[in-house]
């Protein structure tokens, strides 16, 4: 089977399905290929941040998009041994929704795959694989995949890669990454919440450990932060090991991380932070994760792939309705998005080495109490600094705004 479109886009995340709306919108014919069956997975980024709520905004769409079922993070909260404080104020934010909204990754995908399906240019092709690119005279000209319904050749005028940190896109394009390094890696599991549990989504910080939980209603969505690789010995040494100092970390009953019944229970995130030198080459482009993969730390990775789409949106709609995105339109979405993408990184590097890789190196029975550097005690002193670290989180570096047009669905 042949099909052909104006751009074909590998991957139904974030960034994918951003991209696919808002070229449909902007009536270019779009094929968007999502390798599951559906959206349902678990322990995917749940963080709405204010600049995505704001592009919601401007979309139009902000009222009935937090219509659905979501918690929202006013501000964020952090126990540096035993000092609890605050350390960043979203509220004052200059945006429409100045809080960060959790939400389930899968109805922020569904939500925007409906927008997209008014469009009668747009195609969501689910439990489809990119498995190569098509070639000529050193052009990319489209993708072979695989579908339900067989193996599928996609002619396009632009490829983009959506496809996340193990791109097949990316490798199969054959563009370099720059490793950056993550002396980190992240355990995450549920906790169920109940009746005098706090309210707010915190970090806690003690010798040796490293525990963040995001308040999602019914249940608290735990990050256990590890040191990089050391996945396997935490297992080695047992469950109950593992529970008693989880418990030791936790502002909750201690019998609460007996609800961790199984290493099942508990999803390995393999830390990367790393980059493309060159983002794009004759008929391709990659965005979001396939782009930079980050670290998980400020929760930004989403906010930075949903800003990728909507600057390729903003630059590539008008090449494409042409005919073709030239490299001279490309390499003006990575020159456009490089500047915050490098910022970004350098700043959860940083924290890496300097804050989370120093922590869990302490002794977890040090005699002292561990401390809030200064500018942490700084910031629960002073509430006018606790913006900086919000705006850096909720906004980031140089957030974009839809300067695609929207075509009659």
């Amino acid at each position: 089977m042949t099909m052909s479109v104006q751009c074909c886009i590998a991957g139904g995340g974030p960034a994918g399905m951003m991209l696919g709306l808002l070229l449909a919108r902007a009536g270019v014919r779009v094929a968007v290929l999502e390798k599951h069956r559906d959206f349902l997975r678990d322990f995917r980024g749940d963080t709405i941040h204010p600049s995505t709520l704001e592009l919601m905004h401007e979309l139009g769409y902000l009222d009935e998009f937090l219509a659905l079922p979501h918690q929202r993070v006013p501000e964020i909260e952090a126990q540096i041994g035993a000092t609890a404080l605050r350390v960043a104020d979203f509220t004052h934010l200059p945006v429409r929704a100045p809080f960060i909204a959790l939400m389930p990754q899968w109805d922020f995908l569904d939500f925007l795959a409906d927008k997209a399906k008014a469009y009668p240019g747009f195609s969501l092709l689910m439990e489809s694989e990119v498995q190569d690119l098509l070639f000529k005279d050193g052009r990319v000209t489209g993708v072979r995949a695989t579908t339900p319904q067989g193996p599928v050749k996609i002619e396009s005028a632009l490829v983009v890669g959506a496809d996340g940190r193990h791109s097949t896109v990316r490798e199969r394009a054959g563009l370099p990454v720059v490793d950056l390094g993550a002396p980190i890696d992240v355990l995450w599991f549920r906790l169920s919440r109940r009746a005098g549990d706090p309210e707010a989504t915190m970090g806690r910080f003690d010798r040796g450990r490293i525990v963040v939980m995001l308040n999602r209603g019914d249940y608290w969505q735990c990050a256990f932060v590890i040191g990089k690789g050391s996945a396997d010995a935490l297992r080695a040494g047992g469950l109950d090991a593992f529970r008693a100092s989880l418990a030791a970390g936790l502002p909750l009953p201690a019998q609460r991380a007996a609800e961790i019944t199984s290493w099942d229970d508990v999803k390995l995130l393999t830390v990367q932070v790393n980059r493309m030198t060159t983002w794009y080459r004759k008929g391709l482009l990659c965005i979001g994760d396939a782009a930079h993969a980050m670290s998980p730390v400020g929760g930004v990775g989403i906010n930075l792939a949903l800003q990728d789409a909507v600057a390729a949106a903003n630059l590539l709609w008008q090449p494409l309705r042409q005919g073709a995105a030239g490299l001279d339109s490309l390499r003006k979405v990575q020159e456009r998005r490089e500047l915050p993408t490098r910022l970004t990184q350098r700043f959860q590097v940083l924290v890496q080495r300097f804050i989370l890789q120093r922590i869990l190196g302490e002794r977890a029975d040090g005699e002292a109490i561990l401390r809030p550097p200064l500018p942490v005690r700084l910031l629960g002193r002073y509430g006018f600094l606790r913006r900086v670290p919000a705006r850096m989180i909720g906004m980031g570096v140089r957030p974009e705004h839809i300067a695609s047009p929207a075509m009659a669905p």
